[in-house]
């Protein structure tokens, strides 16, 4: 046991092995992505299928209505953590905020079942089986105490334990929904997937439990964690929930604009494949920068700026990396692609996937600051990047609208080539304050 205690340790201090583990995740995350809608659109009638997208979009908006509470939970527990022995903790952590926390995300997923309870009950989600519906919404629900203890364990560096726990959660949950396609039954597949992810819940609590030395007491002791949850993290929820709020309509915006300013099918399908590829882009440069965090918050906090800098710019080439290499697949496959995509409704030209790649490249500089920031704490810093990045996305539509006729272009392309100038817009905001970061790291030495 102590064997492989050590081996499992010397692996979680590896950002090779750590970047490995995570993309494996986000593969398999894709891959039930993709699973789901192909086992639920053959097990069930057009009619409930239809319902079922329903539930899915009710369901995402439940798992972003935490608008960053387990950010900010990461933030002060990596500080915490990384404080040198015997020093005051100065953001005064407190393990009952741990309790507190699971305890408020427990109760937004009961509150959103009983939201869907009544929406079935008054008929405004129209379904012949409830009890599937009801269940597969819990399973999905139940992402949002997942997220908390997954933060905990990053927090404490233990990203690999979590990341070979949810591989083997992940990789039944897609067994026992693929088994449906030969008969098995779809309500029992759902209660298992639900079933899985509390043993989950249940297996990383009770590793952070001990990781960091909490009691039962910090569990239950819901009013005191309460108060210091108001006492100490109003000022970051103002700023985790006003970016959360922003990002989503920024990133979600053209649908609607797109919507209003034509009925040519193009452009929004154009923009479809465009948010598809920001959407599998974003999650890989999560995964790398989940990997790449341990080192670079554990230099942040000890001020030692060079080797902060080192990771800051290995972080952006790996990224940036990563980008490039999906922009050559999207170059040689992307006319392909969307043709069966799309069943032959559109067709893309190079020049849009030109300005694509560029997008995703400027995309990639985007997700570094974000989440290295946001590990930081530093979520109002963020927040100003976040505004003109919303604005520039609502008006993308209308300057399109205005501009294309006098250059003679499509408005489909004309859009794209302005979105993508907001993103890079927007990255270059990003690499001003990662800029800042660095400056204050030095004046602070």
């Amino acid at each position: 046991m102590m064997v492989s205690s050590g081996l499992l340790a010397r692996l979680e201090r590896s950002p090779r092995v750590l970047a490995l583990a995570k993309l494996a995740n986000v593969g398999i995350t894709m891959i039930w992505g993709f699973a789901v809608t192909y086992v639920f659109v053959r097990a069930l009638p057009l009619s409930e299928f239809q319902a079922f997208l329903l539930l899915v979009a009710f369901g995402n908006f439940t798992v972003s209505a935490e608008f960053g509470l387990t950010s900010i939970i990461y933030a002060r527990l990596r500080r915490y953590w990384l404080r040198p022995t015997g020093e005051a903790d100065e953001d005064d952590f407190r393990m009952e905020e741990i309790g507190f926390l699971f305890f408020l995300l427990i109760a937004m997923v009961v509150v959103a079942g009983l939201l869907l309870g009544g929406a079935m009950l008054a008929g405004w989600v129209s379904t012949g089986l409830p009890l599937l519906f009801f269940l597969y919404f819990l399973s999905s629900c139940i992402n949002l105490p997942l997220l908390l203890v997954k933060r905990g364990l990053m927090a404490t560096d233990h990203n690999l334990f979590w990341e070979m726990l949810d591989l083997v959660r992940r990789g039944l949950t897609l067994v026992v929904l693929l088994a449906v396609l030969v008969g098995f039954n779809l309500t029992l597949s759902v209660t298992l997937q639900l079933l899985l992810a509390v043993a989950g819940i249940g297996i990383a609590g009770i590793r952070l439990h001990r990781r960091v030395g909490m009691t039962k007491r910090h569990w239950v002791a819901i009013r005191r964690g309460g108060r210091h949850v108001k006492a100490r993290y109003l000022r970051d929820i103002g700023s985790t929930m006003s970016l959360t709020l922003s990002e989503m309509m920024a990133y979600n915006a053209p649908y609607f604009t797109i919507a209003m300013a034509t009925h040519d099918a193009r452009p929004m399908l154009l923009f479809d494949f465009t948010f598809k590829m920001t959407r599998a882009l974003t999650m890989v440069c999560r995964a790398l920068m989940e990997a790449a965090m341990p080192g670079l918050t554990a230099a942040y906090y000890a001020h030692a700026r060079d080797t902060f800098a080192r990771l800051l710019f290995r972080a952006l080439g790996v990224c940036a990396g990563a980008a490039m290499g999906a922009g050559f697949a999207l170059a040689i496959l992307g006319q392909f692609i969307v043709r069966h995509l799309f069943d032959g409704k559109i067709e893309i030209a190079y020049t849009e996937i030109a300005l694509i790649v560029l997008l995703m490249l400027t995309l990639s500089t985007i997700c570094v600051s974000v989440y290295l920031q946001g590990s930081l704490g530093r979520f109002s810093v963020v927040l100003k990047q976040s505004i003109p990045f919303l604005i520039g996305s609502l008006l993308s539509v209308p300057v399109a609208l205005l501009i294309a006729p006098m250059v003679g272009l499509s408005f489909s392309f004309t859009f794209l080539a302005i979105y993508t100038l907001v993103f890079g817009g927007t990255a270059a905001l990003h690499g001003i304050s990662l800029a800042r970061l660095l400056h204050g790291m030095k004046s602070a030495q």
